[in-house]
């Protein structure tokens, strides 16, 4: 085969350039210890680091949440304890209080620490973080959660939702913790009420405090299934407990209701996981039987309350002065658990929603007013004023099964203001306050607790996740090395081969690109 001299300067210059080009790649491969920069170099390779870049950015963005939550938990932690700090010292106070040398003077001086205390304990339950959001909002996180009402009780104006971020391939874990679980869910202990129903006119000779619940599950098995109770003193050392059916259920009572009038301080009665305080006060010229026998109390659970709050932005100055179930099968059929919107459509005509209202929201309920009467879901609403169109209110029930920490502290206040010396039965309604408030502060305090315990257990699981992550990190960067970087003793053989070549390609190129006929002749 003849092999022209145009063919022979093509193919030794191919053959220089391939030379060349091996050269200039393997000695950047020299210079940055990288086999794969492009998926050219190894396809299936840069498709496997392609794969653990991923990975890599995922486990970093999972270093940062884990770092995120780990501050606002650490914030969280802080407050909560100075939280159960003022507690700590509300409950010294109340115990304080129980004193009987205190005189009303000093129950007023503790009532005005107490209500340092309650300022204090409203600023860290609306506590923000380092980028200004609140701490216990829930996803609201930019509205304080607490404020108080004119009534002096508090309301939570945040929601239920907390701020979960992902710190593993399956694990997410929320940052934050609501108001709601925190300071919302203390078990109120409060939650029974006693109403004198005979004689019509109270004398004073029978006390008998609203009660406290000592044992939820006999309480929520027994009690609720009972109620109302009728508890008629039959002799100023007996009583009678019948349940709603006429039942006789003394028997369930202390000492199958037998007690001692003289007993200091009160009889401590328990019935069905509620105990009561029972004091029997005669007056000069008194017959023991006759004075105390036929006084009728009647015992049940706390009705719903409501609170009711005009929206800021109502056409009218309407207001809703007071709300009551008016029928109870209607309300626990209708109304909305969680809260509700009253709006009025005319200055007469209303419709009532399940909160939050939204577009496509449907009224549970409608009506006409009649007279200052709006009825909606059982509920007597009282309005003052003219509503107009486009009013809206909104209304949360108080079932009482819970207490927030706020209205606890705020409800011993009161009571320590209260003057009670020279009178008995103001000392003895303060006594049963006094118990109340006791009780519901080691509730609340139970509750922060176990939100403590939460955080705690969350940054345990944190420190596990950070430890699992960091070492699939390293595995990771192992791995791209190992797909990624060359081996420096291969790559140095490999060029001085290449620069071998390419020299020799050089000089074969001069040698035989010098010979022709002429140099025969």
């Amino acid at each position: 085969m003849r092999i022209s001299t145009p063919q022979f300067y093509e193919r030794s210059a191919a053959n220089y350039q391939k030379n060349f080009n091996n050269v200039v790649n393997t000695s950047q491969e020299a210079s940055d210890n990288l086999r794969v920069r492009t998926a050219a170099d190894d396809p299936v390779g840069a498709s496997r680091l392609l794969q653990l870049g991923q990975q890599s950015s995922m486990l970093s963005q999972f270093a940062t949440n884990v770092t995120t939550i780990k501050n606002t938990l650490g914030q969280s932690e802080s407050v909560l304890n100075s939280i159960n700090n003022v507690l700590q010292r509300a409950n010294e106070l109340a115990l304080g209080a129980g004193n009987a040398s205190y005189t009303d003077s000093e129950r007023k001086a503790n009532a005005a620490e107490l209500g340092q205390l309650e300022s204090q304990l409203l600023s860290l339950m609306n506590s923000r973080d380092e980028n200004g959001q609140y701490l216990f909002g829930g996803s609201n996180s930019g509205t304080a959660p607490y404020s108080r009402n004119a009534d002096g009780t508090y309301s939570y104006h945040g929601d239920q939702t907390t701020l979960d971020l992902q710190v593993g391939d399956a694990l997410t874990m929320a940052s934050n913790d609501t108001g709601f679980s925190i300071f919302e869910q203390a078990i109120n202990t409060s939650r029974t009420l006693t109403t004198l129903t005979a004689p019509a006119v109270d004398d004073g000779r029978v006390a008998l405090s609203n009660g406290q619940v000592s044992g939820s599950v006999t309480y929520n098995d027994k009690f609720r299934s009972g109620e109302p109770y009728a508890i008629e003193f039959l002799s100023s050392t007996q009583f009678k407990v019948t349940d709603a059916g006429g039942n006789d259920v003394t028997a369930e009572a202390t000492n199958n209701g037998v007690f001692d009038p003289n007993t200091a301080g009160g009889t401590q009665v328990s019935f069905r996981g509620v105990d009561l305080r029972l004091n029997i006060n005669l007056q000069s010229g008194d017959v023991p039987d006759t004075a105390v026998a036929g006084h009728i109390f009647n015992l049940g659970a706390k009705p719903d309350t409501f609170n009711a709050t005009r929206s800021a932005g109502n056409p009218s100055t309407a207001i809703v002065t007071g709300a009551t179930v008016s029928n109870a099968a209607d309300y626990s059929a209708a109304f909305p658990n969680g809260g509700a919107i009253l709006k009025f459509t005319s200055a007469t005509d209303y419709e009532l929603y399940a909160s939050p209202l939204t577009a496509n929201s449907k009224p549970v309920s409608t009506g006409t007013m009649a007279g200052s009467t709006a009825t909606a879901a059982g509920v007597d609403f009282t309005i003052s004023g003219t509503p107009a169109a486009g009013d809206q209110f909104v209304v949360q029930a108080n079932t009482h099964q819970t207490q927030n920490i706020l209205d606890t502290i705020s409800k011993l206040r009161t009571a320590l203001e209260a003057p009670i010396d020279g009178s008995a039965a103001a000392e003895q309604s303060f006594r049963a306050s006094l118990d109340s408030a006791i009780a519901n502060i080691a509730s609340g305090g139970n509750q922060v607790t176990s939100s403590l315990t939460s955080i705690g257990a969350r940054g345990q699981a944190l420190d596990i996740q950070s430890a699992t992550n960091e070492s699939l990190s390293m595995a990771n960067k192992t791995t791209t090395s190992s797909i990624q970087d060359s081996d420096p003793a291969e790559v140095l053989t490999r060029l001085t081969l290449q620069q071998t070549m390419l020299q020799a390609s050089q000089l074969a190129f001069s040698k035989i690109s010098q010979l022709g006929l002429f140099n025969k002749i």
